[in-house]
């Protein structure tokens, strides 16, 4: 871990506590020691100290400033779960001492369409993200996430966990849980669907346990040989090898609906021809380059449809948490120290994680007397 960097005081407006943090000082820093200023809640807003925050691909990307102009320090992380510590003046639906959770957004206009569809995710004028937006409610000040000892959430981006579940494994839920969740429930799977996965990483090994609960039959599609014991441990009940032809042909049109994970370019014509009529392949992987071309014939004679989905609104997360207590559905994660933050994330980029991160923020030093952010 590199030593921390001597950092300029940057004002926060309406700050309330000094929260103790690690984020990236600059797009080359790694991540440091930071110390943020949370605001003081507001009539609607709920205090979480935060127990664990799970750390997700594109938390990289950001901290590492590899997604286009970032604002610095930055505190990334988008999957916390921790217990309450204060509520404000009109909140109701939560009391100090609840474990609850947020995810990859803490706020959105609220008045559009989609917002009102409970689809927040989609708002039309920008949700705001848990870190690296510009708050709508606290002037101009930028979100700052969960690797922190604590964060103060408007109670309506705010969800409940449920006491059966070990919170460090619930923490990714928030991103990969819900981002495959959400393709699922839309599709409506159930018991006799048969459900390809594609890549078999934090997202992938979510969507496995979930199809999986949901009653369906689940085939895993993979380049690696190695995955195979892998993927029947999670559940699967057929793992396919996508560089062997004759395996992929064995496998035409026997898949109901498509889960692909891989943010790597990859050619999806092979995977249409294993889709059956009115199949779906739902893309949660984003490449950073230009994938190959898709050839519209295997979707005209099959009525394919090729979609998207971005995570899911705040109803349907907690419908998705609700889902995992009654099945016991979680993460398998591994915990780390803030001392780990810089290796995880190499190891990540690497590949070297089975299958998610979780920070233990009870790691994290005390907060300095000024924020950093």
């Amino acid at each position: 871990m590199p030593p921390p960097l001597a950092r300029p005081i940057l004002p926060v407006s309406d700050a309330g506590t000094l929260a103790a943090a690690y984020g990236a000082a600059s797009a080359d820093s790694g991540l440091v020691p930071l110390t943020v200023a949370r605001r003081e809640p507001k009539p609607d807003d709920v205090e979480i100290a935060i127990e664990f925050c799970g750390l997700c691909h594109s938390d990289v990307h950001a901290a590492r400033g590899e997604w286009g102009t970032q604002a610095y320090p930055l505190v990334p992380g988008h999957e916390i779960v921790g217990t309450v510590s204060r509520v404000g003046s009109g909140v109701t639906a939560f009391a100090v001492g609840d474990r609850v959770g947020v995810g990859c957004m803490v706020d959105s206009c609220r008045e559009c369409e989609s917002c009102l569809d409970g689809l927040e995710q989609y708002c039309e004028n920008g949700m705001t993200g848990t870190y690296g937006s510009t708050d709508r409610r606290n002037g101009d000040a930028i979100t700052q996430g969960g690797y922190s000892s604590s964060i103060v959430v408007d109670h309506r981006y705010v969800v409940r966990v449920p006491d059966s579940l070990d919170p460090a494994a619930v923490a990714p839920l928030l991103c990969a849980g819900v981002t495959t969740f959400s393709p699922l429930r839309h599709f409506d799977v159930e018991e006799g669907d048969v459900v390809g996965v594609v890549g078999l990483g934090g997202l992938g090994h979510m969507a496995v346990k979930l199809a999986k609960a949901m009653g369906a039959k689940v085939v895993v599609f993979t380049t690696s040989e190695s995955k195979v014991p892998a993927a029947l441990e999670l559940g699967a009940d057929e793992v396919v090898l996508s560089r062997d032809e004759d395996a992929m042909a064995a496998a035409n049109r026997t898949i109901d609906v498509i889960i692909d994970t891989v943010a790597a370019p990859h050619d999806l014509n092979p995977l249409f021809r294993t889709l059956r009529v009115d199949g779906v392949l739902f893309q949660l992987g984003l490449p950073s380059e230009d994938m190959p071309p898709v050839n519209p014939r295997s979707l005209i004679r099959r009525r394919l449809a090729y979609a998207g989905s971005l995570i899911g609104g705040i109803a349907e997360t907690q419908e998705m948490l609700d889902f995992c207590a009654e099945h016991g559905v979680v993460a398998d994660i591994e915990v780390v120290g803030a001392g780990r933050l810089n290796e995880a994330y190499d190891r990540m980029v690497a590949g070297d994680v089975k299958y998610r991160f979780v920070l233990d923020t009870r790691t994290l030093q005390a907060p300095a007397k000024e924020a950093d952010a």
